[in-house]
């Protein structure tokens, strides 16, 4: 172990640095978001909102429970992002858990695959009192280009009933701070 430590303090950083002058992309209304100051200006209003949410009805902890019933996975290299060190979604008070039990969301991707939705109904179920369910992404909302058929349930709704819809394919991490801040406003 110490060698490895030494060989990375002799080899030092290699990347490059990135210029101070770069464009940022012009942003879509999904997709990828451009890191400008814009941007995260944006992100610091909306998460400064939600933790104020989180702080007054959740006593600063709001939690998270990600269910992906049949995706691409499209949506969940988004919700990913929202836990990286730009987004950080952990620092305004909002966190992913593993277990049904401690989730006050249950935010669910994907059309419901016939082979996901007596897990999806288990996992509902297995929720305290007050739980609201999100489906994020075009397939969660509507079944998307999957709809109904011999594999598919469709849409989240079909199954358990959904309290908010976060659109697009995929929504970016800004849509989807936004659709549990929408959600938790009601």
């Amino acid at each position: 172990m110490l060698r490895l430590y030494g060989k990375i303090f002799k080899t030092g950083v290699l990347t490059e640095r990135v210029p101070a002058a770069a464009k940022p992309v012009p942003a879509r209304a999904e997709g990828p978001v451009p890191i400008s100051a814009e941007v995260d200006e944006t992100i610091q209003r909306a998460g400064e909102r939600l933790k104020t949410v989180v702080d007054r009805r959740f006593r600063g902890s709001l939690a998270i429970r990600q269910v992906d019933s049949g995706s691409c996975n499209g949506c969940e290299l988004e919700i990913h992002a929202l836990n990286n060190v730009y987004y950080g979604i952990e620092r305004f008070g909002v966190h992913f858990v593993a277990s049904p039990r401690h989730a006050d969301i249950l935010l669910v991707t994907g059309p419901v695959s016939r082979h996901m939705e007596a897990a999806l109904k288990r996992t509902y179920e297995a929720m305290a009192d007050p739980k609201w369910v999100l489906a994020a992404g075009d397939c969660g909302a509507c079944g998307g280009e999957f709809g109904v058929s011999y594999a598919s349930c469709g849409a989240v709704a079909n199954v358990i009933p959904v309290d908010g819809v976060i659109p697009g394919c995929p929504p970016a991490p800004i849509a989807l701070i936004r659709g549990i801040l929408d959600l938790l406003a009601r």
